[in-house]
């Protein structure tokens, strides 16, 4: 469904070298697997989700989507976004359909299939509400069932909850994971939360600092729906933040100095398990 080979991605610097972000990146995602992206800041995560939407172009190597190469967006891959982007003018309801009205489809089709979804994200009662009248776990269900209602084999999620409260953020993970056993689409998940990424993920993929490489890939076979206070997932938790420590340690020092020392123990009993908290 998605295979990256040997991706490498530099942007240019005005005056300097250019900036290395992602360098000899390979790993491929299966039809109907959800797959966690996450790493240090800077790392590169969000380019790479980039490079599969079609957005940018890899310097190096390959990027597949359904066996065909990625040259540019498509309608087999949308985007859900940190920022919902909704068109504040537009209603839940006209927000959610406006991608089928680009598409030609008629005004009875296109409320029965947007309706179906805003259903399927809890805000039926909600359809006629203009973006400013919701909160923002509102606003980001509605950009989901944005995408879903264009009914794309692959859904890429660039941080899409990191802007939420803790409470909102469990209860869309919640959602998203019955959304994904409902409808078993191909999801790849850009997050820096490590709870999240083990709560969602069929398998969880760590990426180092900067020229951002696969460092180790982590799979996630507990049962679903999952729940929070799962044993195991505190255990692939605490493993992820092993392997982690390191490059949040490249990260600290790059910003304090080589004289800074990364103390594990805050982040390993950290709440969110926010990648950088300590720092």
């Amino acid at each position: 469904m998605i295979r990256v080979e040997g991706v490498g991605k530099t942007f240019a610097q005005r005056g300097r070298a250019g900036y290395t972000a992602l360098e000899d990146i390979d790993f491929e995602i299966g039809k109907g697997e959800f797959v966690s992206i996450l790493g240090p800041s800077g790392c590169g995560k969000s380019t790479l989700l980039n490079l599969v939407a079609g957005l940018e172009r890899a310097d190096h190597g390959r990027v597949e989507a359904n066996g065909k190469e990625v040259t540019a967006p498509g309608p087999d891959r949308i985007v859900v976004f940190q920022d919902h982007a909704l068109y504040p003018w537009l209603t839940v309801l006209e927000n959610v359909a406006f991608g089928l009205k680009q598409k030609g489809i008629k005004k009875k089709e296109r409320r029965e299939r947007a309706m179906e979804q805003i259903r399927a994200v809890h805000l039926g009662k909600f359809a006629d509400r203009y973006p400013h009248e919701l909160s923002g776990g509102m606003k980001q269900r509605v950009a989901i069932a944005r995408a879903l209602v264009m009914d794309p084999e692959i859904l890429l999620m660039d941080e899409p909850f990191a802007a939420l409260d803790e409470q909102t953020r469990l209860l869309l993970h919640k959602e998203l994971e019955q959304i994904w056993l409902n409808t078993r689409k191909t999801i790849l998940f850009i997050t820096h939360n490590i709870r999240e990424a083990v709560i969602l993920s069929d398998r969880v993929l760590v990426m180092s600092t900067r020229p951002g490489k696969i460092k180790k890939e982590f799979r996630v076979q507990a049962a679903r729906p999952r729940e929070p206070g799962d044993s195991l997932l505190h255990h692939i938790e605490s493993q992820i933040m092993d392997t982690l420590a390191a490059e949040l340690e490249k990260v600290a020092k790059e910003e304090y100095g080589n004289d800074y020392t990364l103390e594990k123990s805050p982040l390993s009993h950290s709440t969110a398990n926010n990648l950088g908290d300590g720092i």
